[in-house]
């Protein structure tokens, strides 16, 4: 059969042309072939880029590329209380699994009567199993392969995963079998509808965002689906561009090649910021129901499901703590999103929306270390590079611990309300306004705060604040150097103590004294004229008073009496670098930060043996090989005999001296010795026999605080300690321990000398063994005898009254009234009336030297 072709007519005599004779058209036609063509290379060459990238990223587990910080593991004591199920939660916290094989970590297995511990091949401990044995609520034994334990450590906490400079994290990663429905269900029903059916982009959805976005010029409710959030937080900066948006969608595809929807939505529930905890991103949605609900994901209940899912829109904007009411909103959006999608009914949405939030106490976030894991952070970047941390996943085990931090955070809060209250005061002023008063608090800046606790026999640093606000100033004021007022003042008295060792020709006793008056010293050509608070005087003390009270002339001339360059020579051994031997050296007016004042009064601590403050224990690979290990450097000071002494003369600083209203008052008992101090600003540095702590408050531009220690620095640090001794790990603050070479003795109040049976007002003091005082109070040389008046003449006695009566709360350093106040001791407390004074004298024990340990 013939096939006729019909021509029309103008076709250009019958022929048959491929391109169209038009030059606009042809134009047109080749401009496409050309961009099609450009286009497939570019596609190609962006797609072979990025499937590179997708595979280098996520050939090693997602998650597992940053150091991790850890804290000091947890102790669980024989006769402790706590039950199974509590040391079950710390273990799957920390990684352990209850399933044999699930964690490398560790397992645990909870029993009747107790629970069963077995460390994996990547846990902290040796892989020893041990078995806890509880009754009651109480650890009735513990064992492990047949010998019985005192105590054992669990698995360190995760504090944070440092990823960079600029960020940190607390993450807890979960598998997608593990994610409970209602979860899935809320996420999807609020970001991306049809992430089950698309395959990466919705293109439907995104051409609406265009168009809210740029022909209607509202906010769009967002075109990205899941895949492609999770392709920007990987790979892309969250700008806004063509370029941007086009990589994302691209990425997103072979996202959705590479991996099935599970996996895809598993990552992304890991990976999703769902807000922030002080310094940290809470990170995922297993971390975000234990920051806001404090509990294990699989617990989650609808409401609180459909609220994680609300807030990933805009977790600070949408934030439960700072704005339940948007929240709650946004919430009820979820909700309504899930009846849309029948994940649920009307009914129960309705329920749920009738739902109050609950929420876990926000924590404080200085519980969370932010100032501590930046110096961790310092000091390992100084040692390895940022790549080797991140890449190789190291583990960081420090010391610190937990739970004091989180007391340390508590006792600055609510310590720091208190200055607050305090400046308020000073700050208010009546102004006359027309014919009125009216009352106004005048403008100044806000105090800050440091805290700093450490273990006085290890250097181990257990707890730091740097400051009220980590989001607010990242300053650290814990390393901040600042003058060290009347902190300082210890030093000068134990160079006078170390008289009695070091062959001077004048031994000086805490029983010596010294006369307290307006005095000019003159160093060089300087001339310095050191004044006491409100210009009051006490004439002729003991030393172990004018410590109490902190005198200035008295400490003054005691640093002259012995040699500025001695009292210098022993603080720079301690620690304090920059002290000079002057004057003003004695009254603390050189520089030191708090975390260096911690260092330095481990000299008194422990028997004269400075250590040096340690953040680290230990830094492991991902398998838990030791890298490096950390230990303090340590070395002798001073003499053991030395260090009771001045510690036994600054537990009369907090039983009778300017820290009792601040300490003792304040409910914490347990036997402690520390020292008030003030410049500008406000200190107290203070220790029992297993916890050293120092607290300083200032301000940031060096301006006044007009506050004393024992008002700004003492209330936090006894409120501190009092939470301490609660910790079973802290409970036991004994009696400080003697060494060899000491001697008590029992002095009459009135004459300082050796009490009798006809002189019962007495107290207890410790001497170097060779030093105490030999006549009695019924001698008739009086203060003649063996307590030589050293720093001037006369025989007026002190008068010391009952602590009943209380020490004045105003530190004596630096501070001046231009009044004298009237009854030189009408204000002060029985400085030498101890919790010793119904002690028997000691025999004198041998004066050799006690090993320091």
């Amino acid at each position: 059969m013939a096939i006729k072709i019909r021509i029309p007519k103008g076709s250009g005599g019958g022929k048959v042309r491929g391109l169209p004779r038009d030059p606009v058209l042809r134009a047109a036609l080749l401009i496409f072939l050309v961009l099609a063509v450009t286009f497939t290379i570019f596609f190609s060459y962006f797609y072979i880029k990025y499937d590179r990238i997708i595979e280098k990223r996520f050939r090693t587990p997602v998650f597992a590329n940053s150091a991790k910080i850890y804290a000091l593991p947890s102790v669980v004591r024989n006769g402790e209380k706590i039950e199974a199920r509590e040391i079950a939660a710390q273990l799957r916290e920390a990684g352990y699994s209850d399933k044999d094989g699930q964690s490398k970590l560790g397992t645990f297995h909870l029993l009747k009567g107790g629970i069963e511990i077995t460390p994996g091949s990547e846990s902290y401990h040796a892989p020893e199993p041990a078995r806890i044995s509880i009754e009651n609520g109480q650890v009735t034994e513990i064992s492990s392969r047949g010998t019985d334990l005192s105590a054992y450590e669990l698995e360190p906490q995760l504090v944070t995963a440092l990823f960079d400079a600029e960020q940190r994290s607390k993450r807890q990663v979960v598998k997608y079998n593990d994610i409970p429905p209602v979860m899935v269900q809320a996420t999807l029903a609020i970001e991306d509808r049809r992430f089950f059916e698309h395959s990466g982009i919705n293109f439907a959805r995104t051409v609406q965002a265009v168009w809210e976005d740029v022909i209607r010029q509202k906010r769009a409710q967002g075109g990205s689906t899941i895949t492609q959030q999770l392709a920007r937080g990987f790979f892309l900066t969250p700008e806004k561009s063509i370029k941007r948006k086009v990589t994302e969608m691209l990425i997103a595809e072979e996202l959705e090649q590479k991996f099935t929807k599970q996996q895809i939505f598993e990552f992304y529930a890991n990976w999703v910021n769902l807000g922030q905890r002080g310094s940290f991103a809470i990170s995922g949605f297993a971390e975000a129901s234990r920051a806001y609900f404090d509990k294990d994901l699989k617990d989650i209940s609808l409401p609180e499901a459909a609220l994680l899912a609300g807030i990933i829109q805009g977790p600070s904007r949408l934030s439960p703590y700072r704005h339940p009411e948007r929240a709650l909103e946004r919430r009820n959006l979820v909700l309504d999103s899930m009846v849309d999608t029948h994940a649920i009914t009307k009914e129960q949405a309705e329920k749920a929306k009738a739902s109050p939030l609950k929420l876990a106490p926000p924590n404080v976030e200085a519980s969370d270390a932010p100032y501590f894991v930046d110096l961790v952070r310092d000091q390992l970047i100084s040692r390895f590079s940022e790549s080797d941390l991140n890449d190789s996943a190291y583990r960081v085990y420090t010391t610190l611990d937990p739970d004091l931090q989180k007391a340390a955070a508590q006792a600055v809060d609510s310590g720091m309300k208190l200055v607050d209250e305090q400046i308020k005061k000073l700050r208010t002023k009546k102004v006359k306004v027309g014919k009125k008063f009216e009352t106004t608090v005048q403008p100044g800046p806000q105090a800050q705060v440091a805290l700093v606790a450490i273990d006085p026999h290890t250097g181990a640093v257990l707890a730091l604040v740097g400051g009220r606000d980590y989001a607010w100033s990242q300053l650290d004021h814990a390393v901040a150097k600042r003058p060290t007022g009347s902190i300082f003042k210890p030093f000068v008295y134990a160079a006078a103590m170390n008289t009695a060792l070091d062959g001077s020709p004048n031994v000086i006793t805490p029983a010596s004294t010294v006369t307290d008056e307006p005095s000019t010293f003159a160093y060089g050509d300087t001339i310095y004229e050191p004044r006491n608070y409100k210009e009051e005087y006490h004439g002729e003390v003991t030393l172990r008073y004018a410590l109490a009270m902190s005198l200035n002339n008295a400490t003054v001339k005691v640093a002259e009496e012995v040699g500025y360059d001695k009292v210098a020579d022993l603080a720079k051994s301690a620690g304090i670098a920059s002290v000079k031997a002057t004057p003003a050296m004695a009254l603390g007016s050189y520089d030191a930060s708090p975390l260096d004042m911690a260092g330095a009064y481990t000299v008194f601590a422990n028997n004269g043996v400075r250590l040096s403050p340690i953040l680290l224990r230990s830094v492991r690979n991902s398998k838990g090989d030791v890298i490096a290990n950390y230990n303090t450097d340590q070395r002798s000071v001073m003499d053991p005999r030395i260090a009771y002494v001045m510690t036994n003369m600054m537990e009369g600083v907090i039983n009778n001296g300017l820290g009792y209203t601040a300490v003792r008052l304040r409910g914490f008992t347990p036997p402690a010795a520390g020292k008030t101090g003030s410049s500008h600003d406000g200190w107290f540095a203070g220790y029992t026999t297993n916890l050293l702590c120092i607290v300083w408050v200032g301000y940031d531009d060096y301006s006044d605080l007009r506050l004393s220690g024992a008002m700004t620095a003492a209330p936090i640090w006894a409120e501190f300690m009092k939470k301490a001794s609660t910790l079973s790990q802290y409970s036991e603050m004994r009696e400080f321990s003697q060494p060899a070479g000491v001697v008590d003795v029992q002095l009459d109040k009135v004459t300082n000398r050796l009490a009798t049976p006809n002189c019962t007002d007495d107290y207890v003091s410790a001497f170097v063994a060779g030093t105490e005082p030999h006549d009695t109070c019924e001698s008739q040389q009086g203060f003649k005898g063996f307590l030589s008046k050293i720093f001037g003449s006369g025989d007026k006695p002190v008068m010391p009254q009952t602590p009943a009566q209380a020490a004045n709360p105003q530190d004596q350093n630096n501070q001046q009234d231009p009044k004298k106040k009237k009854g030189l001791f009408g204000k002060i407390a029985g400085i030498f009336k101890d919790d010793k004074s119904s002690a028997p004298v000691s025999k004198p024990a041998d004066a050799g030297q006690a090993s320091p340990h």
